[in-house]
């Protein structure tokens, strides 16, 4: 599998205020995600265990989702979640905060990109560290491999350069694909008590949710077994406190974009070469560049 992701992260921001016609392949389901992220990606137990270990937790989030009709579910806040035998589904996934980018030969723009994303290389700040999420180092492969579309063919389709970036198309031998039951306690966790979530689900909704919020949701992804519903007490309890006193550079420059950003697809202000000041200064890995 080859691609060409120079100059694109497509996969890693939310272009779609760059599209005349922008399109939102995560909610054509029966099961729309409760928050408006483009492009979460569904972290492994494993990878949430890593984040937590290297206190990158506070650059963790939630989502949940709408229950179809027939599927088990259970009313928080007014809203009808997806649930298993009455414990709300959800996975855990990266941050997208506005940040100035210019994806595809754009000129500079405040869209959401993942909190790892270096916004002047556009280039995974992560990519050789043990905390790069599987999900990451297996895509597009899992989309070729399901035969559905990649991200590299949205762009593609969107902007031009038709080939360009999904070089290859073969899907590689060994996916990973976690899907169905299988993925229950690996990808796909539940919540252990839904009377705790009262106004948290709201606060999915409206996108404010608290680090303490968070921190319920990385505590039980991280203390749930594979294959059941069943969350480790104990362990839920040592992994959620750790999480909310999660103090990473990520954070502290989420914070600072949020306050800094103009308007999503706004161009006023959006210098790329503020990762240096907002992120490096705080201890972020700096990436290599094209070049290298």
């Amino acid at each position: 599998m080859e691609v060409n992701c120079e100059g694109c992260a497509g996969c890693c921001l939310d272009w779609r205020p760059l599209s005349e016609s922008p399109a939102d392949h995560e909610r054509r389901g029966p099961r729309p995600p409760l928050d408006d992220t483009y492009n979460l990606v569904p972290l492994t137990r494993e990878d949430v265990r890593a984040f937590v270990d290297a206190g990158l937790a506070d650059a963790l989030t939630p989502r949940l989702w709408t229950a179809a009709e027939g599927d088990g579910s259970v009313e928080i806040d007014g809203h009808e979640l997806a649930a298993i035998r009455g414990k709300p589904v959800f996975f855990v996934g990266i941050r997208k905060p506005p940040k100035p980018v210019a994806p595809f030969g754009t000129e500079p723009t405040w869209l959401r990109s993942c909190a790892f994303l270096d916004p002047e290389t556009l280039q995974c700040r992560i990519h050789d560290a043990e905390q790069y999420p599987d999900e990451c180092a297996d895509y597009p492969g899992h989309n070729l491999a399901l035969e559905a579309e990649t991200e590299c063919e949205r762009v593609e389709a969107a902007f031009g350069g038709e080939g360009e970036r999904l070089v290859d198309g073969a899907a590689p031998e060994e996916a990973g694909v976690l899907l169905g039951p299988q993925a229950l306690g690996e990808k796909v966790f539940c919540y252990p008590d839904p009377d705790e979530l009262s106004g948290v689900v709201e606060r999915v909704v409206d996108g404010t949710l608290t680090q303490a919020d968070r921190a319920r949701f990385v505590g039980a992804a991280a203390a749930s077994a594979p294959g059941t519903t069943q969350v480790a007490p104990e362990r839920r309890e040592t992994e959620t406190a750790r999480t909310r006193e999660a103090a990473s550079w990520v954070g502290d420059a989420i914070e600072e974009w949020v306050e800094r950003a103009g308007a999503l697809g706004d161009g006023r202000s959006a210098d790329p070469g503020l990762g240096a000041s907002v992120e490096e200064a705080r201890g972020a890995p700096s990436t290599p560049g094209w070049d290298a």
